[in-house]
This record gives C-alpha cells, sequence and structure tokens, in this order.
C-alpha cells in the first residue's frame, strides 16, 4: 500500500498545508532538526532507550478497556486506549520522552515549551528532571489562573514557568513567547513543541513519537477482538497531537472511520469558539501553513474553550489535509456538551477524563454506531487538572 497520509513531503507539506514558516533566525535551528531527526529516531540505541523508557517510566503499553455500561448505553462496543494512565496523567509524556532524547543527541543543555492545560508543561518538566537539564515553560496567565495544580507539579519538578500576559493570555501567546526565547537562544536550546503544529519537521515528529497510541491499540484490538482495525476512532483535537497518535497507524486504512473532535465553545457562531475547521480559512500561524481562525485581514481570532488545551486558534497540518480531503471526518462539541460527557463517564465507569477527552465523549451523542461496530476513543488524559471546572459545574446544578 502507498502511503499518503502519514508522512509529510520532504518540504513539510500534508497536501496543501504545512511547511516551515520561519524568521531567519530560527532557520539554523529547524534544518538541523529536519536534517538530522529521522536519521536520531532510526539509530538503534535511540530505539531502545526510547522503548526502555516508554515501558518501564511511562507505564506502557496503556491498556484499551471496553467500557461496558457506556456500550450498553449507545447501543455499540466502546473502548476506551486509556493515555489517562500514562506517568504524569496525559499522552503528552509519549512525545517529550521522544524529544528530550533527540534533544540531548543535538548537544541542547536547555529546553523550552509552551503549554495550555498544563499537561504537555508537566511532560517537558518531568524528562527535563529525568535527565538533569535545564527547562522554562511559557504558559498563558489565564491559563496559569485555571491550571494551578499543574502549575505546581511544573515548579516541584524544577520547570521555570513564566506567564505570557499578551493577547488572550492562553496557549497561542505562550507559544509565541516560546518562539521568542527560542530566536534569542539559538545554540544552545531546543524547543519542546508539545503538539502536531509548528514548523517542519514538528508536526511529523510529534506524530511519530505518538504514533505508539494506534500501534499498541491495533495489537490489543486484535486480542480482544480478532481484529486489528476498530470501526471508527475518535478523539478530540486542539492542535492535535493525540488524535495524530491514535489515527496514524490507520491513516491509510480507509475501512477506519477517522473522527475529530473540536472545541464549540459556548457554540460554532457565539464568537466564543475553537472549531477551527467550522471557522477557520487558509493561513500561516507559528510556522506552518494551515487552516486559522482569522478576520478578513488576517489577524488571528481569539478562540475560546473551556478546556484549555483545546484553545487554539489553529490546527496542526495533518488534520487540515484530513479534513480538506475528506479523510476524517470533524466534529465539534461545546462547554456543556464536554462537561456532560464527562460526567457520564464518572458515573458509568468510574473514570475522571480531562476536559480534552470529554469533547471526543461527547461525539457519541452525535453519530449511531452499529451494535457491532468496535468504536475506539483516544481517552488522552484524566481529569485531576479539570476538578475545579467540575466543582464548579457541580455548584450550577445545586
Amino acid at each position: 500500500m502507498v502511503t499518503h497520509y502519514q508522512q509529510p513531503s520532504e518540504q513539510g507539506y500534508y497536501g496543501e498545508f504545512g511547511g516551515a514558516f520561519i524568521p531567519e533566525m530560527l532557520h539554523r535551528n529547524v534544518e538541523e532538526l529536519r536534517i538530522r531527526y529521522l536519521e536520531i529516531m532510526q539509530e538503534p540505541g535511540f530505539r531502545m532507550e526510547f522503548d526502555a523508557l516508554l515501558k518501564d517510566y511511562v507505564g506502557r503499553p496503556t491498556p484499551l478497556y471496553l467500557a461496558e455500561r457506556l456500550s450498553q448505553k449507545y447501543r455499540t462496543r466502546i473502548f476506551l486506549k486509556r493515555e489517562d494512565l500514562c506517568h504524569t496523567g496525559a499522552h503528552k509524556i509519549n512525545n517529550t520522552v521522544g524529544q528530550i532524547l533527540l534533544a540531548q543527541r543535538l548537544g541542547k543543555k536547555r529546553i523550552i515549551a509552551e503549554t495550555g492545560a498544563g499537561q504537555h508543561g508537566v511532560a517537558t518538566a518531568t524528562v527535563c528532571a529525568l535527565k538533569g537539564l535545564e527547562c522554562i515553560v511559557f504558559m498563558g496567565e489565564k491559563d496559569i489562573q485555571r491550571q494551578a495544580p499543574n502549575v505546581a507539579r511544573m515548579k516541584m519538578l524544577g520547570a521555570t514557568v513564566i506567564p505570557a500576559t499578551s493577547g488572550s493570555k492562553t496557549l497561542k501567546d505562550a507559544t509565541n513567547e516560546a518562539i521568542r526565547d527560542w530566536i534569542n537562544h539559538p545554540s544552545d536550546t531546543h524547543y519542546i513543541i508539545g503538539s502536531v503544529v509548528g514548523p517542519h519537521p514538528y508536526p511529523d515528529m510529534v506524530a511519530r513519537f505518538q504514533s505508539v497510541i494506534s500501534k499498541e491499540i491495533k495489537t490489543q484490538l486484535a486480542e480482544k477482538t480478532g481484529s486489528a482495525y476498530p470501526d471508527a476512532v475518535i478523539a478530540c483535537v486542539g492542535g492535535g497531537s493525540n488524535a495524530a497518535g491514535a489515527f496514524y497507524h490507520f491513516l491509510d486504512e480507509e475501512k477506519v472511520q477517522l473522527i475529530a473532535v473540536e472545541a464549540a465553545g459556548m457554540g460554532i457562531d457565539s464568537g466564543m469558539s475553537a472549531a477551527t475547521t467550522r471557522l477557520g480559512k487558509k493561513g500561516v500561524l507559528h510556522g506552518s501553513r494551515s487552516l486559522v481562525m482569522q478576520t478578513e485581514d488576517g489577524q488571528v481570532i481569539e478562540p475560546h474553550s473551556i478546556s484549555a488545551g483545546l484553545d487554539y486558534p489553529g490546527i496542526g497540518p495533518l488534520h487540515a489535509h484530513l479534513f480538506a480531503s475528506g479523510r476524517a471526518r470533524f466534529y465539534s462539541a461545546t462547554d456543556d456538551e464536554a462537561l456532560n460527557a464527562a460526567f457520564l463517564l464518572a458515573r458509568l465507569e468510574g473514570i475522571i477524563p480531562a476536559l480534552e477527552s470529554a469533547h471526543a465523549l461527547a461525539a457519541l451523542e452525535k453519530i449511531e454506531f452499529h451494535p457491532a461496530a468496535a468504536v475506539v476513543i483516544c481517552l488522552s488524559g484524566r481529569g485531576d487538572k479539570d476538578l475545579d471546572t467540575y466543582m464548579k459545574a457541580m455548584n450550577r446544578e445545586v
């Protein structure tokens, strides 16, 4: 089979989306990565260390759990890929483990990262502590307030957390600050981008590190059902790293439905949304050409989501290509729909999901599956970080 969705072109394009639109000051760093990332990732020593850390440190493979009560409610077979059980509580650690090993082999001593919900920041701080490297995390001032537990974790792990105080004070602005820092420290610093966004080779590199998710799904589903191929895979999408990982080994298998769920916020047409495929136009954001929420004159529109990790005005170029080509179906879930899905999972299965993951779960209210179908949902993270939001929602109900 000819692979045409997994790998971008040599210039980093998935169809018409991707590329590397970067300031001249970053050209050397990005070009060094582009030239060396595949070579390093394919080294036997790198693979051995990466696989060992995923097994013994991260806790992989994560379970593929048949959610029986949820399955009964929606009259189909629903399997949850339990990325919430990874060390640090989300899928983000898969990528940070890979990138810290890459950074070491590139001779970098200083690590920077951006974070929204804080899970990527925690995962970056974790691997920096593991490897004894300096760690600086940029986080929107608004997100620092609503994700206080993760901020505390980062600081306990030895990271310096720097607030982004411009714009909407969320993920977009944290990313801007991280890029500015990288421009000012080009020689000793590696930027660990947390999603499948940014200039080539980041979208491909992050997708490859996260592809362990779909690799495990194939093996585990074959053990449970006799087939390695689910009927559908559902994942939430902001930038889209957990979705890229959950979709990766099914991208060229047309028989597997790929379903992405974005954050509709207060509603698609409310002016308070982050549903990029519904509201975005072609444009350049943070180093790649993709779909971007923007005004007629190209100014980025501030996104909104109850979920800090989905509060992003763009989408990774792979996902833009999956949307434009029709390979994946894109849905959106409002803040309230995500909250309802989170409480339902908690009460039916005893699992409290991250608000990001709850958006994926909300798709079950919008799509009807055959009773014999095998539907895999990527449960990208656990809900500890969102308990304050959940408590406020419960207080409103009372």
